[in-house]
């Protein structure tokens, strides 16, 4: 009953995204825009019926029905609730069916917001691109990856996940929040075609995008944070990124929708790079696509990869579609798109911007190729090749460097053109700061001339990001801290203070391994660490060794590992003794014999790692508090003139530059 539960709730999602399409289209191609209305209710109908699978599919992990295969195959009896829940999106079809879930979730929520506006052709094609989106997905369900198929002699108990992806509650939070951003990205791809086919390029379609590209960028990176977080936590190996492809894949759409956000500034402001900033949105969905494509064909070996499947050629199929219509109306569009706009100065916002733009642009060319390369090697040679961290760290380290300097300087910079002087009054402090930072860096036994130079940098992005809340703060009180000046300003602050903990823990970490007897200490780094014994237990059928560790001045800590009976192959569970100054990292090399007390114990020391936390907690701030209007009632609106409304956020910053400066 609960797999034809299922089943229906998939086909009404179908049918209803066809249903709605075809009535959008149908609309605009009989000339009878107030038709488009009747979509809402198909997309509705849509929502309901998508509800209806994953709420099936929920019943049937947590009553154990081991009659639907996806839960025979990926969920136990014993596996905790938490767990039971996050199987949905633990393989191949129950992600998609998350997918689903999100993508109805973004999309009905994008109909209810433009209710009023269905006959307006913008409005109507971007609804119609998001409900083929739907289409392809609910198609997916309903075919190649039917979470619903049945077994007729179920299993007493079943399979289980992975155990890396039922040890650690993250794992209910990290795969939600990425895919929250991977489909949010759908509604601005949407306004963007639809931008394309009626040649409407005025304000409102940006006003329309920009808060929900906002959303889905946040998102999406909150969830890369919370991925590198769990993986520092679980996997055992002490780092946070490995460049994986699969981390690369969810990195992308995150750089190019890193820079679609800010150049749009530009283009409302300046009325420039309207191509870019349709192209940038066009490939940003597109690389979700491709992340997906590369999680769920089979084609890598990864933590984070899903089974082997058929999904692989229609996602990529899907991907060259995208890329495709995209290419076609950018080019059909080309004419019109251009508009005659010149970059004033360098030493202006909108060439800051510039910079800004190419930097990202490179750098996601840079992940692509590493990402890509070996793939392709592998297809034409049969040879498997690995493109690791010393590629990535030697062509990405300048890049990097770079935008720091921008996003540093830029908050000094005005609009078209910036004089000398009051360019050097406005850096006079955050340099300052920046200076100090280095020689604070220094004196704490930092070396290396790029990694004290980034981490001066870093100083230098913080102190220019809070001289400018300072300056809205001053004259608006709290709401500075509000909109896209005053949220982009705390994001700036998050990314400095991140920088601060990517290096330092990267460049400056140390390690040792010691095999130790009950009792017996090593020292690392300047912290002793002594070892008191160990539990052996079977717990769940899986044999577990607890190791009790004392860490001066920290604490008693349990590193773990476990052989669980369904693999081979021993896990580690770490535990990291974290301070604002530095982590260490426990975790145990083997699993003891039994009947031993030795331990083979590695200790690592990582400076400031939980600076990366944190940076990305106010990361997210910042984002949020760009998306709150910094006066009650103010909204993305556009005047019926089409023309582009000077918002609350300009005239912010015009005012910090008019009346901050002179009393600087």
């Amino acid at each position: 009953m609960i797999a034809v539960l299922g089943t229906l709730g998939v086909a009404v999602g179908l049918v209803s995204a066809l249903g709605g399409a075809g009535t959008l289209v149908a609309a605009r191609a009989l000339g009878q825009p107030e038709r488009c209305r009747q979509a809402l209710a198909w997309i509705a109908a849509m929502a309901a019926g998508c509800v209806l699978a994953v709420g099936a599919m929920e019943f049937a992990l947590l009553s154990d029905n081991f009659s639907v295969a996806y839960v025979a195959h990926n969920s136990t009896i014993a596996t905790p609730f938490i767990y039971k829940m996050a199987t949905l999106w633990g393989a191949l079809e129950g992600s998609i069916l998350l997918w689903a879930l999100v993508l109805c979730g973004y999309v009905g929520t994008a109909a209810w917001r433009f209710r009023g506006r269905t006959a307006e052709p913008t409005v109507a094609w971007a609804l119609a691109v998001m409900l083929g989106v739907c289409i392809f997905f609910f198609a997916l369900l309903a075919g190649p990856a039917n979470p619903f198929a049945t077994l007729a002699n179920p299993p007493a108990d079943g399979g289980g996940l992975n155990p890396l992806l039922r040890n650690h509650p993250l794992m209910a939070i990290h795969p939600v929040m990425l895919y929250l951003g991977y489909v949010g990205f759908t509604v601005p791809f949407g306004f963007a075609v639809a931008a394309l086919v009626t040649g409407r390029f005025d304000s409102r379609w940006m006003a329309d995008t920009r808060r929900w590209t906002l959303v889905a960028w946040g998102s999406l990176g909150t969830g890369i944070m919370l991925g590198a977080w769990w993986s520092y936590e679980v996997l055992g190996w002490g780092g946070y990124w490995a460049w994986d492809p699969v981390e690369n894949a969810s990195l992308l759409p995150w750089l190019t929708a890193t820079a679609f956000v800010h150049s749009l500034i530009t283009q409302q402001r300046r009325q420039m790079l309207r191509v870019w900033n349709l192209s940038l949105l066009i490939v940003t969905f597109a690389l979700t696509i491709f992340g997906t494509f590369l999680t769920r064909s089979g084609v890598l070996e990864s933590v984070h990869e899903f089974s082997e499947s058929s999904l692989g050629p229609l996602l990529l199929a899907f991907f060259a579609l995208i890329v495709a219509t995209g290419v076609v109306l950018v080019a059909w569009r080309g004419e019109a798109l251009r508009k005659p706009a010149s970059l004033g100065s360098i030493w202006s916002r909108e060439g800051s911007f510039l910079g800004n733009n190419l930097l990202f642009a490179v750098a996601a060319f840079v992940v692509l190729l590493g990402t890509v390369f070996p793939l392709l090697a592998e297809a034409i040679s049969s040879e498997r090749l690995a493109v690791g961290r010393p590629y990535f760290d030697r062509m990405l380290a300048p890049v990097g460097i770079a935008l720091l300097g921008l996003m540093a300087l830029s908050p000094a910079l005005n609009w078209r053109d910036t004089p000398a002087e009051l360019r050097s009054r406005r850096m006079l402090w955050p340099a300052a700061i920046g200076s100090l930072t280095m020689v604070l860096s220094v004196w704490a036994g930092a070396r290396g001339l790029w990694q004290v130079l980034a981490l001066g940098l870093g100083g230098f992005v913080i102190g220019s990001a809070a001289r400018l809340l300072w300056l809205g703060v001053r004259r608006n009180g709290w709401r500075g801290l509000l909109g896209r000046t005053g949220g982009g300003m705390i994001a700036h602050i998050g990314v400095g203070v991140i920088a601060f903990g990517f290096i330092a823990s990267s460049a400056y970490g140390s390690e040792g391994e010691f095999t130790l007897s009950p009792g017996e200490s090593g020292v690392v780094a300047g912290h002793e660490v002594t070892y008191l014994g160990l539990t052996d237990t079977i717990e769940n059928g899986n044999r577990v060794v607890r190791v009790r560790v004392d860490v001066e001045d920290r604490g008693t800590f349990e590193p773990a590992v476990t052989r669980f009976a369904e693999f081979g192959q021993p896990i580690s569970t770490p535990s990291v003794a974290t301070s604002l100054v530095d982590d260490v990292y426990l975790s145990l090399a083997t699993i003891p014999e039994e009947g031993s007390s030795e331990v083979a114990l590695r200790v690592l020391i990582k400076p400031l790692v939980a600076w990366m936390w944190l940076g990305g907690a106010v990361l997210a701030l910042g984002i949020a508090a760009a998306l709150v209007p910094n006066r009650i009632g103010a909204r993305d609106r556009v005047p019926r003139g089409g023309g582009a409304r000077p918002t609350v956020d300009s005239a912010q910053e015009r005012a910090g530059a008019a009346t901050g400066e002179r009393r600087s």
